[in-house]
């Protein structure tokens, strides 16, 4: 198939399409931007900056330190089982943007040397707010005044950022209609797309874990620019999450960004108490668009559009606090296949079967390389899955299916991770395909196009810094289970378009309830060893008490004169 595809091109023609098929996958979508392409971080609360300006403050000051390692090309490269791995995709974390535009939405960067502000929006205004004077950057004080100046100063405005939760050929036509209507929003655009970041102060107080999710998952679509890879959504109340483009970088280098802006401010690794403040710092900058009837036809319509697709979704957010990546470790096993397999478990339950699951395998060991499809279903998962609901089997085989079932998720996942994966390989030759070319036999196959059907798509980024990470499922009768393990919980942000999350919230909990149930008896062994223990050491306290009464038996009764000797 590969001679037929590359009939009459080189290799080097094939390598150099427009987009290689890492990113072509994503930026060559129509679907809306929030909430099929979009994920969300919801951070740990910053109980020393509950004033949102501080706190956005703070997270600002940090993103800057990351970026200038970034810009800078001393950022510490990432490995990966020892071995470095790609860091091509840090070129779109800053100063960057993805534009709408037919057939295929394009990446964007801009000179970093030459656009040195950041993108704040409050009430749906934007405003330009630069983190370098006179070749200095705002010190934490300095930017927490001009995000007070922005809390003062902002009016609502009409929501054009939710422009840009629209499906990609609408905003692309919204996109013209916006520059048609006056010669100066094509400037605003350009400051927009331009800004280093974006920091966005939501009038709203999430509270629970669901309603952080929904804050920085989506929000109310218009405090936003949905475009931008970086997002950091900062609350009335002080909490803080991040929402990111997914086009052009996966959840790896944002989650290595976000764990860092917590670490340093969480272990006050940066200068954040700076008081000084220089008098000729210029005010944030209000970003204005003209709008004309048209353009607010624009808005009116993605608002109902939005409005209607965030309201088709169910999120919940299973905060499993039974145990977490130590007991698993204790059963020998490894925790993230451990955690696919309650997946897998729950949905059983629910359904009764088991269907195509995708879980995304780093291959960033390649150049260029992102992801690949592990295919978490196995006849050995199946037949876990099985066992554990079929009382005629016993616990002893279960184990041992349970334990064929982790094996070969583990192995799918490593070799996945090696490049030998079979998914990413299929979809580049089949973008390869000529408009005369004929498509082969297997991409017409019915069972190729259910096996690629992700029923369940699926993904692992942990860390303590964070109280929530999610997104939306992939087709409308799936589900999108994102979860992080730490030490003592494992946490799963739940979604899908009306199937029910609540249940498969519950039948999470209980297939993990379950699974500790099955495996808890072979921690046995290590258990017999310290009853073993417990004993030896009964019997010498009773042999010390014996040697002491016999030495009590020979020692004179205490008075008070050998007391006091």
């Amino acid at each position: 198939m590969w001679k037929a595809i590359a009939k009459g091109r080189s290799q080097s023609q094939v390598l150099r399409g427009s987009f290689k098929p890492s990113l072509r996958q994503y930026i060559a979508r129509t679907d809306p931007v929030v909430p099929y392409v979009s994920y969300f971080y919801s951070h740990r609360d910053d109980r020393r900056r509950r004033d949102p300006s501080k706190r956005a403050a703070a997270i600002s000051t940090a993103i800057l330190s990351f970026k200038k390692q970034v810009d800078e090309k001393t950022l510490e490269p990432e490995y990966m089982k020892k071995l470095p791995i790609s860091m091509e995709s840090y070129q779109w974390m800053f100063n960057a943007c993805r534009i709408p535009a037919k057939p295929a939405d394009f990446p964007k960067t801009y000179s970093p040397a030459e656009h040195k502000h950041i993108l704040v929006v409050r009430k749906n205004q934007f405003f330009k707010v630069m983190h370098e004077v006179d070749g200095k950057q705002l010190n934490t004080s300095e930017l927490e005044q001009q995000f007070k100046r922005i809390y003062e100063r902002a009016e609502r405005q009409p929501g054009i950022g939710m422009l840009t939760t629209e499906n990609r050929d609408v905003w692309t036509d919204a996109r013209e209609v916006l520059l048609n209507a006056h010669p100066s929003n094509a400037a605003a655009l350009e400051a927009i797309e331009a800004a280093s970041f974006v920091i966005c102060l939501d009038d709203a107080a999430p509270v629970t874990l669901e309603e952080r999710a929904h804050q920085y998952w989506h929000g109310d679509g218009s405090n936003r620019w949905f475009d931008k890879p970086l997002q950091f959504i900062v609350n009335d109340n002080g909490t803080s999450g991040f929402t990111g483009e997914h086009s052009m970088m996966d959840g790896t280098p944002t989650h290595r960004l976000n764990d860092y802006v917590n670490e340093v401010i969480f272990a006050n690794k940066l200068d954040f108490s700076d008081p000084s403040v220089r008098s000729n710092l210029p005010e944030p900058t209000p970003i204005k668009f003209h709008v004309n009837k048209e353009v607010q036809a624009e808005v009116e319509r993605a608002t109902k559009d939005f409005n209607q697709v965030i309201g088709s979704h169910e999120l919940r957010v299973q905060a499993y606090q039974g145990y977490g990546k130590g007991l698993i470790k204790k059963f020998k096993s490894s925790p993230d296949a451990y955690v696919q397999m309650i997946i897998q478990l729950a949905y059983f339950k629910m359904y009764g079967k088991s269907r195509p699951t995708y879980e995304s395998a780093a291959t960033r060991r390649f150049q260029q390389g992102r992801t690949e499809t592990c295919r978490s279903v196995s006849d050995d998962s199946v037949a876990f899955c099985k066992a554990m609901q079929d009382s005629s089997i016993s616990p002893e085989e279960t184990v041992s299916l349970f334990r064929k079932a982790i094996n070969s998720h583990v192995e799918y996942i490593t070799a996945a991770s090696d490049g030998k994966g079979v998914d990413r390989h299929l979809f580049g030759l089949k973008k390869l395909l000529g408009p005369n070319d004929e498509m082969p036999a297997i991409y017409k196959d019915p069972a190729f196009a259910y096996s690629s059907k992700w029923f369940i798509s699926s993904s692992q980024l942990s860390s303590e810094y964070f109280n929530g990470y999610g997104w939306s499922q992939v087709v409308d009768d799936g589900w999108g289970i994102a979860y992080m393990i730490n030490e003592n919980s494992i946490q799963f942000n739940v979604c899908s378009k009306g199937l029910g999350s609540d249940r498969m919230s519950f039948y999470l909990n209980e297939a993990a309830g379950d699974m500790r149930d099955l495996l808890a008896p072979t921690l046995e062994a290590p258990k017999a060893k310290l009853q073993e223990l417990h004993i030896l050491r009964v019997e010498t306290s009773l042999n010390a008490i014996a040697l002491g009464e016999r030495v009590y038996e020979s020692t004179p009764p205490v008075t008070s004169s050998n007391f006091a000797t």
